[in-house]
């Protein structure tokens, strides 16, 4: 019952984003270009890489491209519901109006994660599988059982790190505000999940292994796709998202205790 209960209630979510974000109809043709023209963007920029040489870090171009349609995935959901919930967090707490979150008869964090959608971010999502599909087609690579298991085991794995990065720093604006502006810095690292971890030096690799886990979000899907991930580095990944799934809750539910409310 409670689960269903959830679900209506994002159902709901969801209608009436849609229903608000519809109103501005030419608004989709832009952002479907724009995101194109991203993509495209991006795509070029990769090449330049390869321009001189025919591998870097043991990837080739058409290998490459995985990590950049894994990349594209993400950040087009980060785009329809990361960016515009998490952001709400800081007008919560400047305004006051967490008030009136923590009162729903709803868990907070849900509300607070899931309130709102932006739909543009589905076309870049879209585009980001599009590309998968292709770069499937070019590698050549079998599609089976388990291939669509463990990519799909990774890439939600992925999500929720970076779900969970997105909420650590959104929940310390609840004791410093203008720490919001960490998740630029976040998502400028986040860029650096573009290219393959190998081409980086040592040093690097062990920072967005560890400090930055870009390792996990992009790299190991794509050698997922390739077939060459190793079973030990996909059980670190779940476990690593386990990890930062639940720190992340607790760290919520452990911030809130220094909330002070508009009427205290």
């Amino acid at each position: 019952m409670k689960l269903r209960k959830y679900f209506n209630v994002y159902t709901k979510f969801l209608h009436t984003s849609l229903a608000s974000e519809l109103e501005y109809k030419t608004n989709i043709l832009i952002d479907l270009i724009t995101a194109i023209l991203s993509l495209v963007g991006s795509i070029f920029l990769l090449s330049i890489f390869f321009q001189n040489n025919s591998s870097i870090g043991g990837w080739k171009f058409e290998q490459a491209l995985i990590i950049q349609g894994i990349y594209t995935i993400l950040n087009g959901i980060t785009n329809t519901w990361f960016n515009p919930n998490l952001t709400e967090i800081v007008k919560h707490i400047r305004e006051g109006t967490l008030d009136f979150v923590l009162l729903k008869p709803i868990d907070s964090q849900f509300f607070i994660s899931l309130k709102k959608i932006t739909p543009s971010g589905f076309l870049e999502i879209t585009l980001g599988i599009c590309l998968l599909l292709y770069c499937i087609k070019i590698n050549q690579i079998n599609i089976n059982f388990s291939f669509l298991t463990l990519s799909l085991i990774t890439i939600i794995c992925s999500i929720c790190i970076l779900y969970s990065l997105w909420f650590f720093i959104s929940t310390t604006t609840i004791w410093f505000v203008k720490t919001w502006n960490a998740t630029e810095v976040l998502r400028s690292f986040l860029y650096i999940g573009r290219f393959p971890l190998n081409s980086f030096s040592f040093s690097l690799r062990i920072f967005f292994s560890v400090f930055i886990p870009i390792a996990f979000i992009t790299t190991i899907p794509s050698e997922v796709f390739l077939g060459l991930s190793q079973f030990w580095k996909i059980l670190l990944e779940v476990t690593v998202t386990i990890i930062f799934i639940f720190s992340s809750r607790k760290f919520w539910l452990y911030a809130l205790k220094f909330y002070s409310s508009a009427s205290s």
